[in-house]
This record gives C-alpha cells, sequence and structure tokens, in this order.
C-alpha cells in the first residue's frame, strides 16, 4: 500500500533581522572554525600538545587530515546551496570532539557540551536565515 507525502509547507518569510541574526550567528561559527581548521593545517604547538592530552595521534598528517575536514566542512556549510549538507559534517565532526572530552572526563559545561554550543549555534542560525529549513522544521506547526 503506498502513501503519498504531504508536501513540505511553505514557511513564512523571514524577517529581515532574523536573516541578519542568522548570518552573524553563521559568520562567527565560519570564522571560529576556519580558524581552528587552520591552526590544525600548519600544525601549531598548541594544537600538538593539546591532541597529546586528549589521547589524539600527534602526527602532523593526522591533525592536517582532522583540518582539512573541518574546513572543508565549514566551506560547504557557507555556500548557501550546500548549506545544509556542511551543517550535517560540521555536527557529524562535533560529534566526535564531544565524545573525545567525554571519554577524558573534561569538565562537562565548558568543555564537553561546547561541541553542543558550536552545534546548536550552526543549526539556529542556518534556520533563522534559509526559509526552506524553516518550513521542514517548523518550531510549531
Amino acid at each position: 500500500m503506498a502513501t503519498a507525502t504531504a508536501p513540505i509547507p511553505a514557511a513564512r518569510a523571514p524577517t529581515r533581522k532574523a536573516v541578519w541574526v542568522g548570518r552573524i550567528l553563521s559568520g562567527l561559527l565560519i570564522l571560529f572554525l576556519l580558524m581552528d581548521g587552520s591552526m590544525k593545517l600548519v600544525p601549531l604547538q598548541i594544537v600538538i600538545d593539546t591532541s597529546r592530552d586528549l589521547a589524539w595521534p600527534v602526527d602532523p598528517a593526522t591533525l592536517r587530515m582532522l583540518g582539512a575536514l573541518l574546513i572543508g566542512s565549514t566551506l560547504l556549510y557557507a555556500w548557501p546551496r550546500t548549506s545544509v549538507l556542511g551543517a550535517i559534517l560540521i555536527t557529524a565532526y562535533l560529534g566526535g570532539a564531544i565524545a573525545t572530552h567525554a571519554r577524558i572526563g573534561s569538565p562537562l559545561f565548558s568543555h564537553v557540551l561546547f561541541g553542543v554550543y558550536l552545534g546548536v549555534m550552526a543549526w539556529a542560525g542556518l534556520w533563522l536565515r534559509a526559509p526552506r529549513l524553516r518550513a521542514l522544521l517548523p518550531l510549531v506547526r
């Protein structure tokens, strides 16, 4: 028995203020993640030391791979046509960071949940500036 799926209802166009808040949230996140990824590409000594503290491999190839993954995901998020894919990939990357901090017993609110804060920032920024996402994920029906 086949069932028809209901079309996604058209969302109200976001207000100018909502769009700007979304752009600001997304912009801040993009700048932060590009900086973080760039630090891994070099890799700076602070990245090597932190990776060692987190029980991650400290070889430059691993750090560069993580930096490239983060920068690539962030660039996909920054481009409007691929922003949802970028948000999904960033969320996955942040999930690994959350798991790493939980595994070693880092402080909950400042370290473990930092990835959650960034993920909420990514999706909130995208939701505020993308009418199609607002239609797909309405806060209320």
